[in-house]
């Protein structure tokens, strides 16, 4: 099995209270039988949920569903959280050393995981694409959860990079009318690259089919509603943590019979359930990804020793940054 019996001290982010975050250092065990070590290459930051977590609007209620795989610590603070690390392997079986492989990791510079837990990546991926494997797989169980057809008239609120990968899956369907919608008329080009259209939300045609809505703001919320059209649907992507959101179902929402249907990574979707597992999801996301185009979803890397340091700007809302990346040494 070629296992090293060296131990090694790795370097990890902490968020370790309301807007702070420190790198901390930990010595990694030897490497056991059916364990890989892996040394993290790049790295990504779930902009959303990262950013409730760095605030403490986790809620208590969901302390134990909010966990990730390979989490340490415990909610509210200090915890080490992140799940989107792309990283080479350095021990372990044979066939697997040398190669790079996704894994639902905090932010860490190596660790040691299961190998049924590392998704071995196409030799031809970009390491750094495949960070947006998790945001692709959240994408893709909304898309199940939608059930779009062909032809339909179907708007995507929030261009962030969920709501932006939603758009990219839907615009795959034959005929399909699929629009973007945001508040942010930079995100425009994006929108065109990716093969769909794009509106400001005042400008976006309504009578949609369905209507999926990422835009983590309960504004959002509102213009999804507006967008549906008689009895459609509207899937609603965005988690708030503690926050208490108002949504208009006043008006014509009941006599409109509108469908708001919630829509979570966190299990399968019904459709898919009796026959998807966890790994055979995250491996078609990762098959999803072979695409250029959507490169222009990641902000450049920052180094991980940078991380602590810039991570209240990079989670501002107000930064504009889409999927920011991580580079290790």
């Amino acid at each position: 099995m070629g296992i090293s019996r060296t131990d090694e001290v790795a370097e990890a982010l902490w968020y370790c209270g309301p807007g702070q975050a420190e790198i901390r250092q930990e010595t990694l065990p030897p490497a056991q039988p059916g364990e890989l070590r892996v040394r993290a290459l790049y790295g990504a930051i779930s902009r959303g949920t990262e950013g409730l977590v760095l605030s403490g609007r986790v809620p208590e209620s969901e302390y134990e569903r909010m966990r990730a795989p390979f989490m340490a610590g415990n909610f509210p603070f200090p915890v080490k959280y992140g799940y989107a690390t792309v990283g080479r392997v350095e021990q372990g079986a044979d066939a697997l050393v040398g190669r790079a492989v996704f894994t639902l990791h905090p932010h860490q510079s190596s660790f040691n995981i299961p190998a049924s837990a590392a998704m071995l990546l196409p030799k031809d991926l970009p390491p750094q694409r495949a960070v947006l494997a998790a945001n692709m797989e959240t994408a893709l169980n909304a898309v199940w959860d939608a059930m779009p057809g062909p032809a339909d008239r179907i708007a995507i609120v929030g261009a962030g990079v969920v709501g932006s990968l939603v758009a990219y899956l839907c615009g795959h369907l034959p005929g399909a009318e699929v629009t973007l919608v945001d508040v942010n008329p930079a995100r425009r080009e994006l929108a065109k690259a990716l093969g769909v259209s794009f509106a400001m939300p005042q400008d976006a045609k309504d009578d949609c089919d369905l209507v999926i809505h990422a835009s983590g703001n309960p504004a959002g919320l509102g213009t999804a509603l507006a967008l549906a059209g008689e009895e459609a649907s509207v899937v609603e992507l965005s988690w708030y943590g503690d926050a208490a959101v108002t949504a208009p179902l006043g008006g014509a929402f009941h006599s409109r019979r509108l469908r708001l249907i919630s829509s979570q990574v966190g299990r399968i979707a019904p459709s898919h359930r009796p026959r998807w597992t966890h790994g055979r999801r995250l491996a078609a996301a990762i098959a999803l990804l072979d695409d250029e185009r959507l490169d222009l979803l990641l902000a450049p890397a920052i180094p991980f020793g940078e991380l602590a340091r810039r991570l209240p700007d990079v989670l501002d809302a107000r930064s504009g940054i889409l999927c920011q990346t991580i580079s290790y040494p």
